[in-house]
């Protein structure tokens, strides 16, 4: 199956992952600033042949609108995705603790991309969502997440509920957030191995989810805002998990 990478971020991000997944490279030949000139120079040392240059309308085309940078690819889906099991195995056996972030219904693409982006930056394990009701990465999330959604592993569970269960079967803490929670993200220790459950856009967790969490707390408001978007909330969360990590962490 192949995919669309719009982009400075997406297309480097692959070409340091998996460059022979690039089928084909196309760029603006009439952009010749410094950005432009260190991609190319990166590019050509690995894509060879694959290579093009392409006019504006060529670009647009390939992406469905203006906002590619100049730079677009056409490239095999690259499938990071791995087992709940799996990905808390691995962290078991390199001796940390797995870190996830659980999302119950983001639709909004653009949402979905940042908490991804946000997601790699704390060093969490995987990105759980559900089958349904969820957005799916695209070129769109593929752009916002800055090249994240190329290395970030995207577990989809056809039953979010009971994959949760799972894991705490396995020892993996749920934290979801509530805004009237007694506790606040600051109140509880992360370091062990945890999933930070975030909710939709507007609805936030469904029932069920947010019954299943071990724990819930709030992120500390301090203006007239009741609340954050869901990609800055998971990343005040994330960090304050990283924090802690990083804290406990010997020198």
């Amino acid at each position: 199956m192949k995919q669309i990478l719009v982009g400075f971020h997406a297309v480097q991000a692959r070409l340091r992952v998996d460059p022979v997944s690039l089928k084909s490279v196309y760029f603006d030949p009439s952009r010749r600033d410094r950005r432009m000139g260190d991609f190319l120079k990166q590019a050509e040392e690995v894509l060879g042949e694959r290579l093009h240059a392409a006019d504006s309308e060529r670009l647009h085309k390939l992406a469905g609108h203006d906002r590619h940078q100049g730079v677009v690819a056409l490239a095999d889906k690259m499938t990071v995705a791995r087992t709940i099991t799996e990905v808390i195995e691995d962290a078991q056996s390199n001796q940390s603790q797995a870190m996830f972030l659980v999302l119950d219904g983001v639709t909004d693409p653009h949402n979905f991309g940042a908490c991804l982006r946000v997601a790699d930056g704390a060093g969490v394990d995987a990105v759980v969502i559900p089958k349904d009701r969820s957005a799916s990465i695209n070129a769109t999330v593929s752009k916002v997440s800055s090249g994240a959604s190329e290395v970030m592993p995207v577990i989809t569970v056809t039953n979010l509920v009971r994959s949760m269960r799972e894991m705490q079967e396995a020892g993996v803490w749920l934290i979801g957030t509530d805004d009237e929670a007694t506790k606040s993200i600051y109140d509880i220790d992360l370091t062990g191995p945890i999933g930070i459950v975030m909710g939709a856009e507007g609805e936030g967790m469904r029932r069920l989810t947010r019954e299943t969490c071990d724990e819930l707390v709030r992120i500390p408001m301090q203006g007239v805002v009741e609340s954050l978007n869901v990609s800055v909330a998971s990343g005040v969360c994330l960090y304050e998990a990283l924090r802690q990590r990083l804290a406990k962490t010997p020198k």
